[in-house]
């Protein structure tokens, strides 16, 4: 996912990243689930291997491809990255962890479909005005998409499992909508890529002593260590690199499209691969989340 929004002439390579970008997003929740259940690990420490392999692996692109050059050391900087860090840690264990409590798609669909409502009431706190229309439609959708997804008798076999779960998943779309107001302006030298390298980095050693004291020991299994290298290389650093690279050359709406096709994915692999079932109930809310979303990404810029 991504708080990075540019405007520039479409062409059909950038919209092709993107689109891969947002598919290969949605498999993130899902390699997630499945090492937790091969492997045995708490979410704390599917998320610090997520962040640290991603970061890792991400670094090592910019090195091979020249990104490192011209890289500033000032404490803006500094601070970007280490803000950055804590914000991508907050996301991704509170994301994880709201996937064991309740499932893969609606984990994914609450966190992705809550971040317009958590910007849209920050910019207009901060701005002290009225949000747009369009901006209160998203609102009211994506909080009836939440109350319909709660009541949803596939979301999660127990209802107080089932809160739980909404609320990290909540939490993991408040610290994803932080990182997108914290990037909305630039640090001289930083540019996404760089900011998502380190800040992976960043997180994952914030999570490290936890995840540490919960147990990070992979099996030795192919399965589980394939798992987890899949978890780093393809739904992060491979994801994110795609990403970056399709906004070079595509329209905001093909970026907003990438965005959809992460809970859609997720939703659809769920049900295909894990057996989950939202429901009639599950899926109207879920529909209404990317009507949510849908809006706040299309509507004008003024």
């Amino acid at each position: 996912m991504s708080a990075v929004v540019v405007s520039a002439r479409p062409e059909a390579r950038s919209a092709g990243m993107l689109l891969a970008a947002g598919v290969l997003w949605g498999t993130g929740g899902l390699a997630g689930s499945l090492l937790a259940a091969r492997g045995g690990l708490h979410p704390l420490s599917i998320a610090t291997y997520r962040l640290l392999l991603g970061g890792a692996l991400t670094v090592l692109l910019l090195a091979a491809t020249g990104g490192l050059r011209g890289l500033v050391r000032t404490s803006e900087a500094v601070r970007r990255i280490l803000l950055a860090g804590a914000l991508l840690a907050v996301f991704q264990a509170s994301y994880f962890i709201g996937v064991i409590l309740t499932s893969v798609s609606v984990a994914t669909m609450v966190t992705i479909g809550s971040v317009p409502v958590f910007v849209a009431v920050a910019t207009a706190l901060t701005e002290r005005r009225r949000p747009a229309n369009s901006a209160i439609v998203s609102l009211l959708a994506a909080l009836l998409g939440l109350v319909l997804l709660t009541w949803s008798p596939g979301g999660a076999g127990d209802r107080a499992q089932l809160l739980a779960g909404l609320v990290f998943a909540l939490l993991a779309g408040g610290g994803f909508a932080a990182l997108t107001l914290l990037t909305r302006h630039a640090v001289a030298g930083l540019d996404p890529l760089r900011t998502t390298a380190f800040g992976c980095l960043t997180g994952g050693l914030l999570l490290l002593p936890f995840a540490l004291w919960l147990g990070m020991r992979l099996p030795v299994d192919l399965e589980v260590v394939t798992l987890a290298l899949y978890l780093g290389a393809v739904p992060t650093a491979l994801a994110y690199a795609a990403y970056f690279r399709g906004l070079r050359g595509a329209h905001p709406v093909l970026a907003a499209l990438a965005a959809l096709l992460e809970p859609l994915t997720a939703a659809l692999l769920a049900a295909v691969l894990l057996d989950e079932r939202l429901g009639a109930t599950g899926w109207c809310g879920a529909a209404l989340l990317v009507l949510a979303l849908a809006v706040s990404y299309w509507r004008p810029q003024h």
